[in-house]
């Protein structure tokens, strides 16, 4: 099932005009505060008019202005799972997730009920009240009432923003799961470049109301053109996979045929996971370094050279887990000749590659 939308609104000075598609996966809308991201997603909703345009949904019209469609919120079969959890504080667990039913107007499955428990770790909550549980335990909650309410969509409206980072990487694995284990498509909002190279299917990136790129997350990370969030979210998004955890506190992937050590992780041995190298905290050196504290050195072939000022530039490197990209100034540049087809090596700081996937 898949999503397209067109719709127009002008706010006091402020325009929206936005145009995509969403195809199955994980969709996120990725941009500053204040570029549209969560008028469009209360849009799909239905909680709020644009002035023009048209949302679909698989082949379910939920607004055409020009036809006079308008699908009331309570009829959109949308799981929505907001900043804060807005649980019910005077209900248990177990009802707070059978309220699901309630919203869906429709009996829930008890087996496919008991998935959701097992799958969000929920069991030994169900009796607990909202007020008895932790920032991530809420936002569990809040996924699995949104996983219940039989949706055709599931919305999430920057569920992460609220929670410190160890909840963030406590909730992170749960929209993989859902990501990988379901077909409900999932359109997810946020500024965090980190949460956009570990859960995007398709990126869409925005500015000032405006769509300025689509695509997978590799790619428009990668794009200082469609970086509305600056040159400081450019980075390469690499798929890797845990080989061990070390006793002198080091974890280590291995990407293509490389390999990246970082700070231990809770991540188990064997298991695949994302990780972004921002272009800003990797170097460039035309030979093999030694005597250095870095811990992580590949080999790859510079295959472009884009300048994105008068005194940087970004130089993307294949290596064998894909492209690497490097932020270097002008100079660098012309000392080292860097050009499309010369070797060198990436040299990423082991922090740069820990922060982004939950250390």
């Amino acid at each position: 099932m898949s999503l397209s939308i067109s719709i127009q609104h002008r706010f006091d000075g402020f325009d929206l005009d936005a145009t995509f598609a969403a195809p199955e996966g994980l969709t996120v809308l990725y941009g500053r505060s204040g570029s549209g991201k969560s008028t469009i997603i209360n849009a799909i909703a239905g909680l709020m008019r644009p002035h023009a345009g048209k949302i679909v949904v698989g082949t379910e019209v939920l607004q055409d202005t020009q036809a006079g469609v308008f699908v009331p919120p309570h009829k959109r079969r949308l799981g929505y799972i907001f900043q804060d959890s807005r649980l019910f504080p005077h209900l248990s667990v177990a009802r707070n997730l059978d309220y699901a039913a309630h919203a869906a107007r429709r009996e829930i499955d008890p087996q496919h009920r008991a998935r959701i428990v097992d799958m969000l770790g929920l069991a030994p909550m169900l009796n607990r009240r909202p007020v008895a549980l932790s920032g991530g335990e809420k936002q569990r909650v809040a996924i699995g009432r949104a996983l219940l309410a039989d949706p055709q969509l599931i919305l999430a409206d920057e569920p992460l923003a609220s929670l410190d980072s160890e909840r963030k990487s406590e909730i992170l694995p749960y929209f993989e799961q859902i990501r990988d284990e379901t077909d409900i498509p999932i359109i997810y909002v946020s500024h965090s470049a980190d949460e956009v190279a570990r859960l995007a299917t398709t990126v869409v990136a925005l500015e000032r109301g405006a769509v300025i790129r689509q695509g997978p997350a590799l790619d428009v990370l990668a794009d200082p053109n469609a970086m509305p969030l600056g040159l400081g979210a450019v980075g390469a998004v690499l798929d890797a996979r845990v080989v061990a955890h070390h006793t002198d506190g080091l974890t280590e992937l291995s990407a293509g045929q490389d390999t990246y050590f970082l700070p231990r992780t809770r991540l188990d041995v064997g298991q695949h996971v994302r990780v972004r190298l921002p272009a800003s905290d990797v170097m460039l050196a035309l030979q093999q370094p030694v005597g250095f504290s870095a811990l992580n050195s590949v080999a790859g072939t510079i295959t472009a050279v884009q300048p994105t000022s008068a005194s940087s530039a970004i130089v993307t490197v294949l290596t064998s887990a894909g492209p690497v990209l490097a932020r270097v100034t002008q100079r660098s540049v012309a000392a080292l000749e860097l050009q499309a087809g010369k070797p060198v090596f990436a040299i990423v700081k082991t922090v740069a590659i820990a922060s982004d996937i939950g250390a």
